[in-house]
């Protein structure tokens, strides 16, 4: 790996974990149990792989994680199991998007298709007697309405940033789960920090997946296409080498 790649991902991982820290003492906002609320945090890792690639995204957010986790609950194998492969597995897939825009239609497909899918099997479920399906058939169908809806904005009145929107849409849906669900699976096994307790019910799974996915999604749409513009412009060379990239 080229030096300055290791220089960005340390970076990206000082910044997140400073800003990250910044949202424990409740400047941001308040905090869901032990999930934090990110919220102008996931903008940094964002732009570090929309501007260097998924590497240096997903990297510096798992290590930036892994270093606010320490200094906050110092749970080392609660954030390795899930704080910093959701963290990873997020901003890689943002990067990874971005790069292979040519992919789109595809991933389109995935993150609509799938969040209705899901909700639909929910509903079904609902109606043949699951008391919690309802609620997680909604979820995930507003889940799937919201993509709807941001994907098409984007694709009407910020057509060149439709692939950031996509990529960010899905590299934040599959994260969130991943918290939510490790979370719940950590509490089956463990006891939380925050006196949280263990064995807690799956539908605390949904609750923390709505949660990071929804206090964190804004700040994405709304951050980091400004912010990408501006190192555009100071940076032209990034820009020529991203499109040159993507055709």
């Amino acid at each position: 790996m080229r030096p300055i790649l290791l220089m960005m991902i340390s970076l990206n991982a000082a910044l997140y974990a400073g800003i990250g820290y910044l949202t424990f003492l409740g400047i941001f906002a308040p905090i869901m149990g032990v999930v934090r609320f990110w919220g102008i945090a996931v903008v940094i890792p964002a732009i570090f792989a929309a501007l260097f690639g998924p590497l240096v995204g997903g990297l510096g957010a798992a290590i930036g994680i892994f270093i606010s986790d320490m200094i906050i609950h110092g749970n080392a194998l609660l954030s390795i199991t899930v704080g910093v492969p959701a963290n990873f597995v997020m901003f890689y897939l943002i990067g990874w998007i971005i790069k292979n825009p040519k992919k789109d239609i595809f991933l389109k497909i995935t993150a609509i298709l799938g969040s209705i899918i899901i909700g639909v099997i929910f509903l079904i479920g609902w109606i043949i007697g699951s008391d919690q399906s309802l609620t997680m058939a909604i979820i995930f169908l507003s889940f799937g309405i919201l993509c709807i809806v941001s994907l098409s904005l984007f694709e009407k009145y910020w057509t060149k940033w439709k692939i950031f929107a996509l990529a960010s849409i899905i590299g934040n849906g599959i994260g969130s789960a991943i918290v939510g669900l490790g979370v719940w699976g950590f509490s089956q096994f463990f006891i939380l920090p925050a006196t949280l307790g263990h064995n807690l019910p799956f539908i605390t799974s949904i609750i923390w997946f709505t949660w990071t996915f929804s206090n964190q999604m804004p700040f994405l749409l709304l951050l980091c296409p400004p912010i990408l513009k501006i190192c555009y412009k100071i940076f032209p060379e990034i820009i020529t080498q991203h499109f040159s990239q993507n055709r």
